[in-house]
């Protein structure tokens, strides 16, 4: 099963086994939507959860104390792709990575190496005969083709 890193337990939450989560997927609420999460490799249903100031405070079943719940925090929480929503032609960010990057005239520009979540968004990091970043926008990144594992960028003077 191909599970993908969404966010870490930061602490506990009340007395009763709830977790507070930092959220690395799209939102809090889009992370309490999954019906079960992996954490340490055990597969936990999710018995309810909301979004709160940015967090995820999330019941995970099993974990029903806070001594209990403080044995899981600072781990990582983990969702299963095949529960991961995605509309046509849609990809995750983690699929960029390991992709070819072209620009707008094909091109070769190196290898998407990463992908940075800075204050200002998210940038592709390519490597090649230099590295190069990339804002993840839709006015610089043109086409994402993760089947074919190429990406088409377009630079700017500079880049």
């Amino acid at each position: 099963m191909d599970l993908i890193e969404t966010g870490r337990i930061v602490n506990t939450h009340g007395l009763r086994g709830e977790v507070k989560i930092e959220v690395w997927a799209d939102s809090a609420e889009a992370l309490c939507s999954f019906r079960r999460l992996f954490v340490d490799g055990v597969e936990r249903r999710v018995e309810r959860g909301r979004a709160q100031k940015g967090f995820a405070i999330v019941k995970l079943a099993g974990i029903d104390s806070i001594d209990e719940a403080e044995k899981v925090k600072n781990r990582v929480v983990y969702v299963p792709r095949e529960d991961i929503p995605l509309k046509e032609g849609g990809y995750l960010l983690a699929d960029l990575v390991g992709c070819r990057a072209v620009d707008e005239n094909g091109g070769a520009l190196g290898t998407v190496t990463d992908v940075l979540s800075l204050p200002g968004g998210e940038v592709l990091e390519i490597h090649g005969e230099r590295e190069i970043l990339v804002p993840l926008v839709e006015e610089f990144l043109l086409d994402a083709d993760t089947k074919a594992g190429t990406v088409t960028v377009r630079l700017i003077e500079g880049m």
